[in-house]
């Protein structure tokens, strides 16, 4: 049996802060016509479109490609790339809150 490193609680917090740093920075300063096609490039043609339809659509993809990419990492795969995988999570997180905004409008408009 392999043996555990154990890493100090405060270690683990100070770099999930620091991730969570990361994301919430890039995450304001996305911006899709620039960012999109880096992360996503198979949508590069489907940025511009009818909200919040498009929205939706990019949200899904880049949830499927952060579970493909997370995979790569458990696994240890020579192919994952931390950068990728924290600039789709910054582009999920700028495109979830955008969908959340079109659904807050929408259901504002109903009421």
């Amino acid at each position: 049996m392999g043996e555990k490193s154990y890493i100090p609680a405060r270690v683990t917090r100070h770099a999930r802060a620091a991730a969570f740093g990361v994301i919430r920075d890039g995450a304001r300063a996305y911006e899709r016509a620039r960012c999109l096609p880096r992360v996503l490039p198979m949508l590069a043609g489907h940025c511009h479109g009818p909200e919040p339809e498009t929205t939706r659509l990019i949200v899904r993809k880049l949830a499927d490609a952060i579970r493909r990419e997370r995979r790569l990492g458990r696994a240890g795969h020579w192919a994952y790339d931390l950068n990728k995988h924290l600039a789709l999570t910054q582009a999920w997180e700028a495109e979830s809150r955008q969908a959340k905004s079109w659904e807050a409008k929408n259901w504002e408009a109903k009421s």
